[in-house]
């Protein structure tokens, strides 16, 4: 039985969004046992009552964002290098998987903090998500391989070697695509189960680092080296807007829970903006005290959860 989903926060109006973000407060979820640690990755589950952070000293952290301290968090323990990236089951609030630097990807559940189940994912992760109903898992390496797992028989369907630069992947939330950014600027469309290419968009001038679709799949946003983010109509393919108040390459994207709002992030510049999508205007900017390496928006609340900063995990609007 899929999970009830909790009641969502109202939508803010675009002119009561300034005072409204620019008042929120971040609380802090310390890590006390190693002032050198870096996250590397942060995910809400789909009821936003649990946050996981990648950390580089081989452990799954998982917060509960309503008691910020570490003895009601859970470790998961059992990579044997940094952990890189994370993705949690959609279709269960208690399920992920993490990929790290030991070559393994390891399958979660929160509630006995054990690994179900690992299989050797054959190079550094850089890229992973669920696709929408949870039976597969889309992972990129580094040296541009991307590998599609059944995570039901635990088996690597596909593996195929890109022949550009490959950065983040998604999946389209029909599950029928996976799209992928490259660092010619372009983003790739390829139909799932085939793998056939269908469709190629020109997005940037240069790298194309990152891209998320809105909740309803309307808008597609492509961050890039450029320090721009690009806003698509995903029924003509057009670019509607484009947001120009980065400074840096855009690093991460995300939408809010209600599709309103979008933010960006660099990990070389010190803020996280955020714009109304509609018009592509920009209502706050959230100062930090470090660059943001990952940034994630709560599935049905403005609540905003960064990493970046030596303290460890920050949430904006969890303090309220």
């Amino acid at each position: 039985m899929p999970a009830v989903l909790p009641p969502r926060s109202k939508t803010i109006p675009k002119e009561k969004a300034s005072s409204f973000f620019s008042g929120l407060r971040a609380r802090e979820y310390r890590e006390l046992r190693n002032a050198a640690l870096t996250i590397r990755d942060v995910e809400w589950n789909n009821l936003g009552t649990r946050i996981a952070c990648a950390l580089t000293d081989k452990i799954v952290r998982v917060w509960n964002p309503e008691k910020p301290e570490i003895r009601y968090s859970t470790e998961l323990r059992g990579h044997t290098a940094a952990v890189e990236k994370i993705s949690w089951d959609p279709t269960h609030p208690d399920r992920l998987a993490s990929a790290g630097g030991d070559g393994y990807i390891r399958f979660w559940d929160v509630r006995s903090a054990k690994c179900l189940n690992s299989i050797q994912s054959g190079g550094d992760c850089i890229t992973m998500e669920y696709s929408p109903d949870g039976s597969h898992l889309v992972i990129g390496s580094k040296d541009d391989v991307v590998s599609v797992i059944d995570t039901k028989q635990l088996q690597v369907l596909k593996t195929h070697r890109e022949e550009t630069q490959t950065n983040q992947i998604i999946w389209t939330h029909s599950g029928e695509y996976v799209l992928q950014t490259t660092g010619n600027g372009q983003v790739r469309f390829r139909h799932w189960p085939t793998w056939e290419q269908v469709y190629t968009m020109d997005a940037h001038a240069s790298a194309c680092f990152c891209l998320a679709l809105d909740p309803r799949g309307t808008i597609l946003a492509v961050g890039g080296s450029d320090a721009l983010i690009s806003l698509w109509d995903t029924k003509e393919w057009l670019c509607v807007n484009t947001l120009t108040r980065m400074e840096n390459p855009v690093r991460k994207v995300g939408f809010s829970f209600d599709g309103a709002y979008i933010c960006g992030s660099s990990d070389e510049s010190n803020n996280i903006e955020i714009a109304h999508v509609e018009t592509a205007e920009y209502v706050a900017t959230i100062p930090t005290l470090s660059p943001v390496s990952s940034i994630a928006w709560h599935p049905n609340k403005y609540y905003l959860a960064y990493s970046g900063e030596a303290s460890g995990l920050k949430i904006v609007g969890a303090g309220v």
